[in-house]
C-alpha cells in the first residue's frame, strides 16, 4: 500500500498534552470515520482541525458471484477495530479515555447498491462502485433522463436489478449507500449528505434535494409503475453540510464501541461520500478549484462556474457537500497495480537481506520515476485491475507494454507506473478542460501517493497542464475531511462551510504548489497518445484472459 499518513499532532509539550486531554475527556472532540476501498480510517480533531488521534483497519473487497462486494459483518468488525485503534492512540498520546464525543461523521466510498426491506433486512449483497455490469441500465437511464447516469450510480444498479427480474426488487423499502447505511444504524436516521446523494440519483438545481422532474421520468420507465413503491419513498432524505442529521443513539454507541465506554448523544453530520470529504480535506469547494483524490480508484472534482455544453459520458455531475455543482471525472483504477509492483520490489529487497520500510521504498522508486524520460521511454502501463469506463474497457487486466526499441530502465518503468496511475484520469480530464473549456486555477491533491514529495504531484501537474498543490493534510484524507464536516455541524450553522474552513482550519496551512513543466507536458502528451493507441490490446486482454 502507498504509505499512510503520519498523524498531525504527535509530539506535544506537557501543557498542550494536558489541554488536549481535558478537551477529549470533556467530550469536545469531533470524530470522522471513512470506509475506503482498502482501509477504514478514523480521525479525532479539535475545532480547528488539529488531529488528536487516529485509527485504521485494513480490509479488502471480495469478488463473489461475478460481483465486487463487502460483507456487512466486515463493515462492523472493521469499524469497531478502527475505533479501538483510535482509542488506543488517544490513550497513548494524551493519557485520556474517550467516553464522549461532541460530534461524529461517517463517510464512505460512493455509489453502489445497499437494499433493505421494511424490517431492515438486507435484500441483496452490497454491490460496490467497482462493478461494471450495469451498462445497459446506465444507457437506458441516460437516454430517459437526458443526463449522463454512470454505471456505478445506485439508480443504475436498481434498474439493472429490475430489468434482470431479481426477486427482491418488489420488497425494497430503503435504498442507500455505505455511508448512509452506517449512519442509519448509528442514529436511526435515513438521511444522506447531498454530495453522496448526488451519486445515487440526480440532484435538483437548488442543490438540496433529488430532482423531482427526473424522479417523474424514472417513474415513467417500463415496469416501474407496477412496483409497490415509488423511488422517492425508498431513497434517503437529502441534507446539506451543517444540517441536523440526528445524534448517536445508545444502540449506535454500542455498535461503534462494544466495550460500552462510549456514551450516546454526539451530534452527527450528514453522511458523505469520499469525493465530498476529499474536497473538504483539500479546501477545494470554491469555483475554479478542484481536487484529485488518489487511492484504489481516483477521481477529480472541479467546482463549476456555469453549465457544461450538455451531458457527456466521461463526466459525472455531482455536488459539493454544500450543494454546489461539481464535474467529476472518476476512474476505477489508480494505485492498486502500482502498489503490487512496489510490493514485488520490497520482497526482492528482503530476499537479498536488505529490507526497506514503505516510506524509503516509495521515496526511492518515486524519485527514480521523476528522473525518467518525459515520455517514459516508450514504456506503457495499464493499471486496470478492474474494468475502466473512462477508456471503454469492460474487464481489466494489468498490462506492462513496451516496443522492442523502448528504453526499458528502472527510471522509465517507474515514470510509466506513475503515468499509468493517472492515465484514465488524464483521458477524462481532457474532455472537461479541453473540450468543455472549464477554467481551473489550481488542483489540490491528496492521498497516500502524494506523501512522497514532488514525484506524483509533478506528474499530475504535467498530465493536467494545471498547477497542483499539496498541503500539510495531503495524506490525512477523507476521515479528516469528515471530521471537519462533523465539527462544522456542531457549530449549529454559525458559519457557512466555506467560512469555517477558511477562517478556522486552512488559514495557517502551508501549501506546496508545482507548476506544469513544458518538457513534462510535451512528454506526457506523447505518452498519452501511445496509451490511447494501445487500448485495444488492453480490451483484448480482458476478453481472452478470463
Amino acid at each position: 500500500m502507498t504509505p499512510a499518513a503520519a498523524p498531525a499532532a504527535d509530539h506535544q509539550d506537557p501543557a498542550s498534552r494536558q489541554t488536549s486531554s481535558a478537551l477529549i475527556e470533556d467530550g469536545r472532540a469531533h470524530l470522522g470515520i471513512e470506509l475506503g476501498s482498502t482501509r477504514i480510517k478514523a480521525a479525532l480533531i479539535d475545532d480547528a482541525g488539529t488531529v488528536l488521534g487516529a485509527g485504521s483497519h485494513a480490509w479488502e473487497n471480495r469478488f463473489e458471484d461475478e460481483s465486487w462486494t463487502y460483507a456487512l459483518e466486515d463493515v462492523w468488525t472493521g469499524i469497531q477495530d478502527c475505533y479501538a485503534d483510535l482509542v488506543r492512540d488517544v490513550r497513548d498520546r494524551h493519557g485520556a479515555e474517550l467516553t464522549r464525543l461532541r460530534s461524529l461523521g461517517i463517510s464512505a466510498m460512493m455509489h453502489g447498491y445497499l437494499a433493505f426491506d421494511a424490517d431492515g433486512a438486507q435484500l441483496a449483497p452490497f454491490r460496490t462502485w467497482r462493478n461494471t455490469y450495469t451498462a445497459d441500465a446506465s444507457a437506458e437511464l441516460s437516454e430517459a433522463l437526458g443526463l449522463n447516469i454512470p454505471l456505478r450510480w445506485s439508480v443504475s444498479h436498481l434498474l439493472h436489478a429490475l430489468r434482470g427480474g431479481e426477486r427482491h426488487v418488489p420488497d425494497l423499502a430503503f435504498l442507500t449507500t455505505l455511508s448512509g447505511y452506517v449512519h442509519w444504524r448509528l442514529t436511526g436516521r435515513k438521511v444522506l449528505g447531498v454530495g453522496d446523494a448526488s451519486g445515487m440519483f440526480p440532484i435538483s438545481a437548488s442543490g438540496d434535494s433529488f430532482d423531482a422532474e427526473q424522479l417523474e421520468r424514472f417513474a415513467a420507465l417500463d415496469g416501474v409503475a407496477e412496483l409497490p413503491w415509488s423511488l422517492p419513498e425508498v431513497l434517503p432524505e437529502v441534507l446539506i453540510a451543517g444540517q441536523d442529521a440526528g445524534s448517536l443513539t445508545e444502540e449506535g454507541a454500542a455498535l461503534l464501541d462494544p466495550t460500552g465506554a462510549l456514551g450516546p448523544g454526539a451530534v452527527t453530520a450528514p453522511p458523505e461520500g469520499d469525493a465530498g470529504t476529499g474536497m473538504v480535506a483539500t479546501h477545494a469547494i470554491a469555483p475554479r478549484t478542484g481536487n484529485v483524490s488518489a487511492g484504489t480508484s481516483a477521481f477529480a472534482m472541479v467546482v463549476l462556474e456555469g453549465r457544461l455544453s450538455g451531458p457527456r459520458e466521461e463526466i459525472d455531475m455531482v455536488t459539493t457537500p454544500a450543494g454546489d455543482p461539481v464535474a467529476m471525472i472518476h476512474t476505477n483504477n489508480c494505485t492498486t497495480d502500482l502498489d503490487a509492483w512496489l510490493g514485488l520490489f520490497s520482497r526482492f529487497a528482503e530476499l537479498i537481506g536488505r529490507p526497506v520500510d514503505a516510506e524509503e521504498l516509495y521515496g526511492a522508486l518515486f524519485g527514480a520515476g521523476a528522473e525518467g524520460e518525459a515520455d517514459a521511454g516508450g514504456v506503457l502501463s495499464y493499471n486496470y485491475v478492474s474494468g475502466e469506463h473512462q477508456t471503454g474497457v469492460p474487464s481489466g487486466r494489468p498490462l506492462l507494454v513496451r516496443e522492442q526499441e523502448a528504453r526499458f530502465s528502472l527510471e522509465n518503468f517507474m515514470r510509466a507506473q506513475l503515468y499509468g496511475a493517472f492515465g484514465a484520469l488524464a483521458v477524462g480530464m481532457e474532455a472537461l478542460l479541453k473540450d468543455e473549456g472549464v477554467q481551473l486555477d489550481v488542483m489540490y491533491a491528496h492521498g497516500g501517493i502524494f506523501r512522497t514529495k514532488g514525484a506524483a504531484q509533478q506528474v499530475l501537474a504535467d498530465a493536467l497542464a494545471t498547477p497542483v498543490a499539496v498541503g500539510d493534510s495531503a495524506g490525512e484524507g477523507g476521515a479528516w475531511g469528515m471530521a471537519l464536516l462533523a465539527a462544522h455541524t456542531a457549530q449549529d450553522g454559525s458559519d457557512s462551510l466555506e467560512d469555517y474552513l477558511t477562517t478556522q482550519v486552512f488559514s495557517s496551512q502551508e501549501l506546496t504548489a508545482l507548476e506544469p513543466d513544458e518538457a513534462g507536458m510535451a512528454g506526457h502528451a506523447r505518452w498519452l497518445e501511445s496509451y490511447r493507441t494501445g487500448l485495444p490490446v488492453e480490451r483484448l486482454a480482458g476478453e481472452t484472459l478470463s
